[in-house]
C-alpha cells in the first residue's frame, strides 16, 4: 500500500545530492514498511480479494498506487489468468515489485508503470474489468477526478475496489508503556489532527463519491484486524517502523514526557524498546468499497 505521487521536499535548497539520498533513504524505510504490511496483514487482503463482486474472473486488472505489491501479488493469487498493471509514483517501490514477480516466475504478468496519478493525463492502462486502489485514493490531490478518471478507464461492468484502514494500527496495550499508560492513544489523537491539516481525505466515506462520479455501488465490507504479535518478529518490525514513521507527524504536539517515552520504545538498544515487548498486537479496521461502472 502507497501513495500514487510524491510529497514535495521539506528543504527545497538542499543541495541535490543529499536531497537524493534523503528521497532514497525514506523510499527505502517506506518500502520495509509496506513489504511488513503486506507480511502480516496477507490473511486480510486475501479476505478482501475474495469478497470482491466480480460477475467473472477479471483478464485484465490495474493496481493503481500498487507500492511493493501487496495488492498486486494478492490479485494474483485470487485471479491466475490476470494480467495486471502495478502503477506507482516510486521507482524504487516498482523495482522491488518487478523484483518480486520475477521471483514468482510472474513477470510476464505483471507490468510496472511509474505514474504520478494527480497528472491530468495518465499513462495507457488499457480498459481494465477490474481496478484496486488500496490505501491510494486519500492522498490523492482531487480524488473525485480520479474517481471519474478510472470510470472511464474500466470496462463496461468492470468492478472499481476502493480498499482504506482506519489510520495507522495500534500496537501497544491501552496501559502501556508502564511509565506513560495511554502513549500511544496520544500518539494517534495528535497524529489525527496532523492528518485532518494535510491528508483532509484520510477517513473519507468513499460509497457517496463513487456514486457522484457515475459508480453503481456494488458493496462495502469492513474487515476487523486483530493480530496477536507475541511470538512473531514481523509485527515487532511493523510495530518499530510505524511508529517511528508516526513520530514525525506528532513530535512537535507531544508532551516533552511523551515524546521521550516514544524515544524509548523507538531505541532498539533500550530494554524499553518495542521489539522487547511480548504483548503486541496488530488492531485495525480494513474497509473496501467495490463499485461498477454501469453498462
Amino acid at each position: 500500500m502507497t501513495h500514487a505521487h510524491p510529497h514535495a521536499s521539506p528543504h527545497p535548497h538542499r543541495h541535490q545530492d543529499q536531497d537524493q539520498h534523503r528521497h532514497q533513504h525514506d523510499t527505502d524505510g517506506e518500502a520495509e514498511i509496506l513489504d511488513l504490511d503486506a507480511e502480516v496483514l496477507a490473511g486480510h487482503i486475501a479476505a478482501v480479494t475474495a469478497w470482491l463482486p466480480v460477475q467473472a474472473p477479471p483478464h485484465r486488472i490495474v493496481d493503481l498506487g500498487c507500492g511493493t505489491g501487496a495488492g498486486t501479488f494478492a490479485l494474483l493469487d485470487r485471479f491466475p489468468d490476470a494480467q495486471i498493471t502495478a502503477v506507482d509514483s516510486s521507482a524504487g517501490h516498482l523495482q522491488r515489485l518487478s523484483r518480486k514477480a520475477r521471483a514468482r516466475g510472474a513477470e510476464g504478468r505483471v507490468l510496472a508503470v511509474r505514474a504520478d496519478l494527480d497528472d491530468t493525463g495518465w499513462p495507457d492502462l488499457g480498459t481494465p474489468d477490474l481496478v484496486w486502489a488500496s490505501a491510494s485514493m486519500h492522498h490523492m490531490a482531487d480524488p473525485d477526478r480520479v474517481l471519474r478518471k478510472v470510470h472511464d478507464l474500466l470496462a463496461p461492468g468492470g468492478l472499481f475496489a476502493v480498499v482504506e484502514l482506519a489510520g495507522f494500527p495500534r500496537f501497544l496495550p491501552e496501559n502501556a508503556p508502564e511509565d506513560r499508560p495511554g502513549l500511544e492513544e496520544r500518539c494517534h489523537t495528535a497524529s489525527d489532527r496532523f492528518h485532518a491539516e494535510h491528508v483532509s481525505h484520510r477517513g473519507a466515506d468513499w460509497g457517496p463519491k463513487l456514486t457522484a462520479a457515475g459508480f453503481t455501488l456494488d458493496g462495502e465490507r469492513t474487515i476487523t484486524v486483530n493480530i496477536d504479535g507475541s511470538r512473531s518478529e514481523a509485527v515487532g518490525a511493523y510495530a518499530l517502523g510505524s511508529l517511528r514513521r508516526m513520530r514525525r507527524s506528532v513530535a512537535d504536539a507531544l508532551p516533552p514526557q511523551d515524546l521521550a517515552a516514544l524515544d524509548r520504545l523507538l531505541d532498539t538498544d533500550s530494554p524499553h524498546s518495542v521489539l522487547r515487548r511480548d504483548d503486541l498486537a496488530v488492531r485495525t479496521e480494513r474497509t473496501v468499497w467495490a463499485a461498477r461502472r454501469k453498462n
